[in-house]
């Protein structure tokens, strides 16, 4: 079995970082990660620069990018006008979210989710007219930072409200790191049963579960798994929210349980210790500390 890793860390792990990189080195991240074998990269957010200062280059980050061969670089999007620039600026893949609980949701992206569900509706078919690949995250899909846990069913009434646009992609994604290994099975078995797209898992690893819920997803049929390099990110406007699982760290538990990634673990190690070294401090994931096996 083959399983796809979307590094995230360009986007998702630096969006609220404290150390500040520069362009360049934001490049190179996406480089390092594209040369390991990651071949879909999270470059960047078309957000509002006010609302997440540390993303906006991301115009001239994708500048600087998007001809590197063998990269599909993606681009999240929150609403048209952020839709435009990443058309604009030449992303192969653009990423809409869509948070599951209103309140999260409000504070993430202005709207509700029936409003965020109906502006991705207006929004996807027109990245497809763009040629461009349309996924979409539906956020806090496990547990949320002010309303507690979140219905199954009001994840499954995202999938079931997007479906007449049917997305290339439907990503879970526990955005506070609550989930458990048994419910993330059970959520994304229910969701396989009402969506042809394909499924995709977001874990942090917050209560240090981020690796058991990857393992489960992949289980339950996720064939595409969003991992940062050193397991730097966090969402900033989500309380205490704590980094992605490593994509070192992910690449090692798949490739062991006999699943294909594509990644090189070394390479991927590599990553993490280079990232390190421009921040001046050890990133959270573990395999850039304790080495590959055997």
């Amino acid at each position: 079995m083959n399983v796809e890793i979307v590094e995230v860390g360009p986007r998702d792990g630096l969006q609220n970082h404290p150390a500040e990189l520069t362009t360049g080195q934001k490049a190179e991240l996406v480089r390092r990660a594209v040369a390991a074998g990651s071949r879909r990269v999270e470059v960047t957010s078309f957000v509002n620069p006010a609302k997440v200062p540390k993303l906006a280059d991301a115009d001239a980050l994708v500048a600087l990018v998007r001809d590197e061969p063998g990269l599909a670089s993606i681009g999240l999007v929150m609403n048209g006008r952020g839709l435009d620039r990443a058309v604009a600026a030449g992303v192969t893949e653009v990423n809409f979210v869509v948070v599951a609980t209103d309140t999260f949701c409000r504070r993430n992206q202005g709207t509700t989710t029936a409003e965020a569900v109906a502006q991705v509706r207006r929004l996807l078919p027109r990245a497809r007219e763009q040629g461009l690949r349309a996924s979409v995250t539906v956020g806090a899909a496990f547990g949320c930072p002010f309303e507690g846990e979140t219905p199954p069913e009001r994840v499954l009434r995202v999938v079931d409200d997007l479906a007449p646009v049917a997305p290339d992609e439907v990503a879970l994604a526990d955005t506070i790191g609550v989930a458990v290994p048994s419910q993330v099975e059970r959520l994304f078995t229910a969701v396989r049963e009402r969506t042809g797209a394909s499924l995709r898992g977001h874990f942090h690893n917050t209560r240090n579960l981020g690796l058991a819920n990857v393992l489960a997803a992949v289980g339950a049929g996720a064939r595409a798994i969003d991992a940062s390099v050193g397991g730097i990110g966090g969402c900033p406007f989500a309380p205490a929210a704590t980094g992605n699982v490593a994509t070192e760290d992910v690449v090692y538990a798949l490739e062991r349980s006999g699943t294909r990634t594509g990644v090189s673990q070394e390479a991927a190690i590599g990553n993490a210790r280079w990232l390190g070294e421009v921040f001046g401090a050890e990133l959270p994931g573990m395999l850039s500390r304790a080495g590959g096996f055997p």
